[in-house]
């Protein structure tokens, strides 16, 4: 189920009808996931979205100027689903293609599907994408006023539409998992209430769309990440890291089940990202043991990833592949690079990534500085104790050396 968070309210700086009309779709997600879906869904967020109304002003009073408001919520919510349709029978992916209206931008459209729906705050939706906070919010504010603008209204796409909305409904469960498995900020690495409506959803995608690589792609993507999601975090809550977890506690069904849907998806000849990132995720599943992994392959197969998602971040993972198979100063090149471009200030896996690297190849001094500026960036409780960690062995080791010299 989709956790819903309560943040800032952006309530003087968008109409009450937008406001009360996305709070019905968020209260749906909820109400109907415990007590089933009500006979006409389109009828129910109509009347939850007025009476929401009708209560903000009458606790609010902003006048009666809000008032005309009310009366087009009718519009806006009761055109959100009128009747169950045919081609979409889950309700949860239903609102997900009505939210991904294909007049906005993609990122708006997924950004906004993912702060409407899922719940995601400004600030876990802006990490997603590795911009600021501020600006996530600017993107998500103009998304808003750009439907209220051009009367864009919440209705399911016909089948012969959801082709236009697809890539951004995969955007949405993919960064929707993305955040579940490594939560911005808080004390669990794991969401496992978001990964799993993540990879349900999947399932429930690629029974609608049979034959489509991409959706195939998607699926396998998240069970391969998901069959290592026992083995991440110790038993005492440390983070561990993918060269030093315990493949026999790998979800095995997970990943055959994943590489078949891989294999099913090239088969069909039309590659994209998803595939892309399922075959790297697949080249770690499958090796025996971290020494065996194939390196150069996923090095290979994150410059494939380049051509279709020219991101600074498939540029970071890349790196580590390239330092993986050509060693660490080969990496440290690239990492250096996209330090100099600026591109992922803020973002904490860069100088974590650096400070790694830099420890390989025995800067201590240099890697101790980097670690620090990791643990000022990074979000979540799990992720800055194992930077500290690291920061402290890495201390330790520069503190023997000096006391040899």
């Amino acid at each position: 189920m989709f956790q819903h968070h309560r943040g800032r309210s952006d309530t003087w700086s968008e109409p009450l009808s937008e406001e009360c009309a996305q709070d019905a779709f968020a209260s749906a997600l909820e109400r109907w996931a415990r007590d089933g879906v009500p006979r006409k869904p389109g009828a129910w967020l109509t009347t939850t979205a007025r009476n929401r109304a009708t209560d903000r002003m009458r606790r609010e009073a902003v006048g009666t100027a809000k008032l005309r408001e009310v009366a087009a919520l009718a519009d806006t919510a009761a055109g959100a689903d009128p009747e169950p349709t045919e081609e979409i029978r889950d309700d949860r992916l239903r609102l997900i293609f009505t939210c991904c209206h294909p007049a906005l931008a993609f990122e708006a459209r997924v950004a906004l599907t993912l702060r409407t729906l899922a719940g995601l705050t400004t600030v876990e939706i802006a990490r997603a994408f590795v911009v600021p906070e501020k600006t996530m919010a600017a993107r998500l504010v103009r998304a808003k006023k750009k439907i209220r603008d051009a009367g864009i209204p919440y209705r399911v796409p016909p089948a012969h539409l959801l082709p236009e909305r697809t890539n951004a409904v995969l955007g949405v469960l993919y960064l929707l998992f993305n955040e579940g498995y490594a939560a911005t900020a808080g004390a669990d690495l794991v969401r496992r209430s978001l990964t799993e409506e993540a990879i349900r959803l999947a399932r429930v995608l690629v029974a609608l769309m049979p034959g489509e690589p991409e959706v195939e792609g998607l699926l396998a993507l998240l069970l391969l990440h998901d069959a290592r999601r026992a083995s991440r975090v110790s038993p005492s809550g440390d983070l561990v890291t993918l060269e030093d977890q315990d493949r026999s506690g790998w979800d095995e069904a997970e990943i055959a089940e994943g590489v078949a849907l891989l294999e099913t998806a090239l088969r069909r000849g039309v590659p994209g990202p998803y595939q892309v990132q399922a075959a790297i995720v697949a080249c770690h599943a499958t090796a025996p043991t971290a020494e065996q992994t194939d390196w150069p392959q996923i090095a290979s197969l994150y410059a494939e990833l380049a051509k279709f998602v020219p991101s600074p971040v498939v540029k970071l993972n890349r790196a580590v592949a390239v330092a993986m198979a050509d060693g660490p100063a080969a990496g440290l090149t690239l990492v250096d690079e996209l330090a100099a471009g600026g591109e992922l200030a803020g973002y904490h896996l860069l100088p974590a990534t650096r400070a790694d690297l830099l420890r390989r190849l025995g800067r201590l001094d240099e890697a101790a500085d980097t670690y620090r500026q990791a643990i000022e960036l990074a979000g979540s409780d799990i992720e800055r104790r194992y930077l500290a960690g690291r920061f402290a062995e890495v201390s330790e080791m520069n503190r023997a050396h000096r006391e040899r010299e």
